[in-house]
């Protein structure tokens, strides 16, 4: 049954965990909350909620106070109006997340994002590093990088990131006349066993109620058309400017690979200390392979 902590009326992936929804200036985000300990603000990606943390928020949890929220656009957080990618920045959303975890009682936080959310997460290190103790950025190089790195084999593996920019409504008709279909053909083909296996049905319920409502649909190809214009000029003129991330920087990613060559060597053009490991996994770290994410994190967010 749905209610305003469960809009949806979806199965509970974080049992003890708090529901929030915290007015921002922009709109209304939606969030979870649990465990104890320094805060830890948990990112999701593309095409995906919140939900992708349920495989390791309980053992975070008894590290960590976890804040897992949805992006603007996903989940059940606010839909911003905008065009051309304007109301979908990565330093936006970087914005909103602060202002949920400042309404949360923290002013400074550690800080994890996979795909669109680790672009958030070290947008908001760019921008904001006096909120930042450390960050993990999962399965990402920067969104600058990955255009100038976009050759031919590039771009056929993340077609995606040409397609969904391309001006509105020509994405959205299209994914939208078979919603369900493309999400579902994204998460298998992003996937190291190109199938569904390593999603829970319940948690897939989660991604296909979120992505099924058009105005979602539209609001992810506006993530994508930030992506392709403004985010990326933000980070070209942070490189031209030499600005890079001061705190610990850890870097995951699957054994697909990333585009550039070398990770660790890319992320250093960003950061100023940054580690990290390659993870057995496709892109879906913290679903497909939980236990080796769930170590990796542990291990970097408890150093002293």
């Amino acid at each position: 049954m749905s209610s305003p902590e469960n809009p949806y009326g979806l199965a509970d992936l974080f049992p003890g965990f708090a529901s929030h929804f915290i007015d921002t200036k922009a709109g209304r985000i939606f969030a979870r909350s649990g465990g104890s300990g320094p805060p830890l603000l948990l990112l999701h990606g593309y095409p995906q909620t919140h939900a992708q943390w349920h495989k390791i928020a309980a053992d975070l949890a008894q590290n960590f106070h976890l804040v897992l929220m949805d992006l603007r656009g996903y989940g059940a957080s606010f839909v911003a109006a905008g065009e051309a990618g304007a109301a979908y920045t990565k330093r936006l959303m970087a914005e909103d997340a602060i202002e949920v975890m400042q309404a949360l009682g923290y002013a400074q936080f550690h800080i994890a994002g996979h795909d669109r959310g680790g672009r958030v997460a070290y947008r908001l290190a760019l921008d904001h590093p006096e909120h930042v103790l450390r960050l993990a950025v999962l399965d990402i190089v920067p969104t600058a990088m990955q255009w100038r790195y976009m050759d031919a084999e590039a771009a056929m593996r993340v077609y995606h990131w040409m397609f969904l920019a391309q001006p509105a409504p020509f994405p959205e008709t299209l994914i939208g006349n078979a919603p369900l279909y493309y999400l579902e053909h994204t998460l298998k083909s992003w996937s190291a066993s190109k199938s569904l296996d390593f999603i829970d049905p319940a948690a897939l319920a989660h991604y296909r109620a979120s992505f099924s409502q058009p105005e979602r649909l539209h609001a992810s190809c506006e993530d994508y058309r930030a992506g392709a214009t403004l985010d990326r000029g933000y980070d070209e003129a942070d490189l031209a400017a030499g600005k890079k991330i001061g705190q610990p920087l850890l870097v995951l990613w699957g054994t697909r690979g990333l585009p550039g060559g070398a990770p660790l060597d890319i992320w250093r053009q960003f950061a100023v200390d940054v580690q990290g490991q390659k993870i057995e996994s496709g892109h879906f770290l913290p679903e497909e392979n939980p236990q080796a994410t769930l170590a990796a994190l542990l291990a970097f967010f408890t150093a002293s």
